[in-house]
């Protein structure tokens, strides 16, 4: 039997490079409906201005029937249709492969490549967790999913700046957010000598306001290099203090020295310069202006400064029906009293203070604001709905919870059936028979969530580090819209398939093909919660 991993990206272009000369014609199907005649469509339109009349010529056809290589799945038909030219998979041989090695579909399809490090900075987390803003705790949270998803892939990140308000330090680990904390500062004495020399001559500064040490002229930046990456052409002076000075000296030193211990290895992390890192400021929409200048600042005041940095802006947050301004400490009190509310609905009775479930409320409550702040693109404005919060929302991180609770219910389950003596232990992968695996839920699961998981771990930690222009994207969205769409494909296969049966053992093949499935569903659902900074529940 072939081995490896099979790749939903691997298959699209063995099926494109069939079809000969051109761009690419197919696409994956997700819909349920389509998926019970077809897995991949050639649509006729395309076809036709391909092939004439879209009559595909037979050889074309029968390649892409004999289809093989690394990651290319095993196709069992292809054949016109009137939307196109359709193929389905072999969908046991699949089955088998994909389920024999559940550990390849819960990690990337590829190690990074052109991207060896990066130097994350969020300025937001340089205030006061009491006045920390939604927009800016949006920004906080978009950084900390954007670095696990850079350290999943293989890239090494440096994370600015180093928290130093114990204040905030709780906050962040309330939030499940993964951030460095330190107590000292850089030195700033080389930057401040430079920009001493820089600014207007001595007797010039009495003018200056208290705590200035100086203005620094950035037109001339802002006309060369500032001009060709878009830089706001309203730039002009820059009032220079020491907390200035204190956060450039701290990405000097971030970029200089960069860990030993880092991806790279030893001797390539001593010898890396500031040329080969680049340097992401992840920023509030509000906080943008005030970054350009400290871009322009640092390049004026050091040589070293690396010459690529990027701007990842995350775009307002807006409250429905709430006047004022609501504070990050405030959302997420507000949020773990109604996770607290809803389970006293549930179970009739106040948990709150029961000790055993003071740490699943506080996940559910972080796991509500993770996808509430991170299941819309980062640059696009958000609308927060405030109201009371269920497990029936099935766009929330609480649904996601629930399902993930289920699943472990469901493996509890088992497992204390086979230590009654009802169900035998489970058998060796190798000898299960996956073509029992014939429901439509089954092959949803496995085809729109296992199978292309690998892929969209790929594509969240994807920076296109070369593209001209300040701004840049990220795709910090896609994990969170991956899992809302899995729990609510679980949840669906769930309620209508009794997966323990009768333990009665002609009928325990078909429930160890099933079990199999859902360890897999599992594994993606914990990689992809991991993602987020947010452990699996075994209870909700």
């Amino acid at each position: 039997m072939a081995t490896g991993r099979l790749g939903v990206e691997e298959t699209l272009g063995a099926l494109n490079a069939a079809l000969g000369p051109g761009g690419p014609l197919w696409f994956k199907e997700t819909r349920a409906r389509h998926l019970r005649a077809r897995d991949f469509l050639a649509p006729r339109r395309a076809l036709q201005a391909r092939f004439g009349e879209g009559q595909v010529p037979e050889h074309v056809v029968r390649a892409v029937v004999d289809l093989q290589g690394p990651g290319v799945a095993p196709v069992l038909r292809c054949e016109p249709s009137p939307a196109g030219l359709a193929l389905q998979l072999q969908r046991s041989a699949v089955f088998e492969r994909v389920l024999g090695a559940v550990a390849a579909y819960a990690a990337p399809s590829a190690p990074a490549a052109g991207e060896p490090r990066v130097l994350l900075h969020c300025p937001s987390l340089r205030a006061a967790p009491c006045a920390l803003r939604l927009s800016q705790l949006r920004a906080v949270l978009v950084a900390d999913h954007l670095a696990r998803a850079l350290q999943v892939h293989g890239v090494s990140v440096r994370l600015v700046p180093a928290v130093r308000d114990p204040h905030m330090s709780t906050f962040l680990q309330q939030l499940r957010v993964d951030w460095p904390a330190a107590s000292e500062r850089a030195s700033t004495e080389a930057l401040r000598s430079r920009a001493l020399a820089e600014f207007t001559p001595a007797g010039d500064r009495g003018t200056l306001p208290h705590g200035v040490l100086g203005s620094a002229c950035l037109k001339e930046l802002v006309k060369g290099r500032g001009h060709a990456a878009g830089y706001d052409p309203n730039l002009d002076n820059c009032l220079v203090t020491e907390d200035l000075l204190s956060v450039l000296a701290e990405l000097q030193s971030a970029v200089q020295h960069w860990p030993e211990d880092s991806s790279l290895g030893l001797t390539a992390a001593a010898d890396a310069g500031a040329g080969s890192c680049m340097v992401v400021h992840v920023v509030s929409y509000e906080e943008e202006f005030q970054q350009q200048k400290l871009d322009l600042l640092w390049w004026k005041l050091d040589d070293r400064a690396p010459r690529r940095q990027k701007h990842l802006v995350c775009g307002p947050v807006k409250v429905a029906g709430v006047p004022g301004t609501l504070t990050a400490p405030e959302y997420y009190e507000l949020r773990h009293t109604q996770v607290c509310k809803a389970s006293t609905l549930k179970h009739s009775r106040d948990l709150a203070q029961d000790p055993a479930w003071t740490e699943t409320f506080r996940v559910l409550s972080v796991a509500t604001i993770k996808f509430e702040m991170l299941s819309k693109a980062p640059q696009s404005q958000l609308l927060l709905d405030l109201a009371d919060i269920s497990t029936k929302g099935t766009k929330s991180g609480t649904f996601v919870m629930y399902n993930c609770a289920r699943l472990a219910t469901l493996f509890e389950s088992y497992k204390c059936s086979v230590e009654q003596g009802l169900y035998p232990p489970f058998p060796p992968v190798s000898s299960l028979d996956f073509s029992l695996l014939h429901e439509e839920g089954e092959w949803l699961l496995l085809f729109n969530s296992i199978l292309p998981f690998p892929d969209l771990l790929s594509q969240t930690a994807a920076l296109d580090c070369t593209a001209p222009g300040l701004h840049i994207t990220a795709r910090t969205e896609m994990v969170c819209k991956f899992l809302a769409q899995l729990s609510m494909d679980f949840s669906s296969y769930y309620n209508r398939v009794h997966i323990l049966g009768e333990p009665r053992p002609h009928l325990f093949g078909h429930m160890f093909a099933r079990l199999q499935l859902l360890r897999a569903v599992r594994e993606v659902l914990h990689a992809g919660l991991a993602m987020l900074g947010l452990p699996p529940l075994s209870y909700i």
